[in-house]
């Protein structure tokens, strides 16, 4: 099987000749996206052990930053369990299989969810990517009847290996699925279970994203989209269950805000919350999992942007405190000042000029509210910017230092947001790092990623490794 977009033969090992043993402070190309290896392995293994704990399904998503080397983090790499992937766009599924195939002959059973709804120009690559990896390789996502008809042509085109199949629920946002008690909805399950019948495919869950979870705010928030979620597959389920008695399901929701919200020391812990309202979101998620194992259902959840994190996942406050601060944001982008305009911003404040505007930070606000944070991007407290302050336990509402205020192709304007007599200088050349708003926007501007580890004490800004960056549709 081509891959259509991989990376070109040996790349990996010319960037890792050119940049490994570098600092942040060396003549890298500005903007450069860089990730902090420590941050991301902590990341990836308190979802790991969140799963664990609680006995339920884990599914990975790798469109935020399309590399093999994170990918290995998200699963687990030298565990032995089964190992769920999801996919954006055809060509990460074709990136990732040579790690698939590898899990397999080391004795791991492998999935792949394309997670768009099944369109007829994929049938040929993705039957491809079935035949590759054989039987219960590859899931598909459905949410109108006439998709079934590609799902049948994949069996057909790769030996006879039927798709699994996720029915697509609108869990409220919106943007793709099938409503719940609707009659598109009950059309879609008749459907799904003939094309079943026949050979087809295979229903094999129901599938639903809350990314109107982002905009969640306060400690436990998101956990109530996470129980609706649940909610609203489970009464799916039910109609599936009337028609098919016992068929086996997963069920499937989650996006980092509602999915990391699972790893809130109380949840892990089997406690109640720590008011009346939090108390009942425990007590809803506990009786969801009690119910669906008692009925024969699997729970799954699945996210994709929690490895790196960035200031809209902040800014949610899914989590505890103590698992979510500025500091636990691994994905930065380094560029560099390169003109300062005294008393041209608010208040007499400065502005400054740095070379990286919305091709290299993105142009995604994050979801709020009048008077939170309304910029493109935060300056880390880092290099000349050290001194100013990070995000702090109120942010979007309170929030102050160095920001990206104004954003243009190329341009981004630094604001000051603070008193003017606080102001942290910053001259021309200096490097900044920003944590940018949505960091799967702002990695498809990069075609690889610099790595540094925040465990190497005094050499915190050397480059360790380069991961290159898938590319295409």
């Amino acid at each position: 099987m081509a891959v259509l977009s991989a990376p070109g033969a040996g790349l990996k090992e010319k960037l890792r000749a050119e940049f490994v043993g570098m600092t942040l402070q060396d003549v890298i190309p500005v903007p450069s996206a860089v990730l902090d290896l420590a941050k991301l392995e902590v990341n990836c293994q308190r979802m790991l052990d969140a799963t664990d704990r609680l006995g339920i399904l884990w599914r990975a998503h790798i469109k935020s930053h399309k590399t093999t080397e994170l990918t290995r983090l998200q699963v687990g790499d030298t565990r032995m369990t089964h190992v769920s992937i999801i996919a954006s766009t055809v060509v990460e599924a074709e990136n990732i299989l040579p790690l698939l195939r590898e899990y397999q002959v080391n004795g791991r059973t492998v999935n792949l969810l394309l997670a768009f709804p099944l369109f007829p120009s994929a049938v040929s690559r993705l039957a491809r990517f079935s035949a590759e990896l054989g039987p219960a390789s590859l899931s598909i996502l459905v949410d109108h009847p006439d998709q079934l008809a590609s799902a049948a042509a994949i069996t057909r085109a790769s030996g006879g290996h039927a798709p699994l199949v996720f029915i697509k629920i609108d869990a409220e946002y919106g943007r793709a699925g099938v409503v719940p008690s609707s009659p598109a909805c009950a059309e879609l399950v008749d459907a799904a279970l003939a094309a079943e019948k026949a050979g087809a495919c295979v229903l094999h869950g129901l599938y639903a994203h809350a990314g109107h979870s982002y905009g969640s705010r306060g400690n436990w928030a998101a956990m109530d989209y996470l129980v609706k979620e649940f909610e609203m597959l489970s009464s799916v389920a039910a109609v599936v269950r009337d028609k098919s008695p016992d068929h086996p399901l997963v069920l499937s929701a989650g996006a980092t805000p509602t999915a990391t919200t699972i790893q809130h020391p109380r949840v892990l812990a089997g406690l109640d919350g720590d008011n009346e309202s939090t108390a009942t979101s425990t007590h809803k998620v506990k009786s969801i999992f009690n119910t669906s194992k008692l009925a024969g259902l699997t729970l799954e959840v699945h996210a994709g942007v929690y490895p790196t994190l960035d200031i809209q996942q902040l800014a949610t406050h899914a989590r505890d405190s103590s698992l979510m601060t500025c500091k636990d944001i691994a994905i930065s982008i380094v560029a560099e000042v390169a003109s300062v305009y005294p008393g041209r911003g608010a208040d007499g404040t400065t502005e400054a000029l740095v070379h990286a505007g919305t091709l290299a930070l993105g142009r995604e606000p994050v979801a709020g509210k009048g008077g939170d944070y309304s910029g493109w991007g935060v300056v880390m407290s880092w290099g000349a910017a050290a001194e100013a302050p990070g995000p702090g336990p109120d942010f979007p509402l309170v929030h102050g230092g160095w920001q990206v205020g104004r954003i243009s192709q190329e341009h981004g304007i630094l604001a000051w947001k603070g008193r003017k007599e606080d102001e942290v200088p910053l001259r021309v050349g200096d490097r900044v790092r920003i944590w940018p708003n949505h960091s799967c926007i702002a990695g498809a501007g990069f075609d690889w990623y610099l790595i540094v580890d925040g465990r190497n004490k005094g050499r915190e800004d050397e480059v360790v490794d380069v991961w290159p960056r898938w590319r295409g549709w």
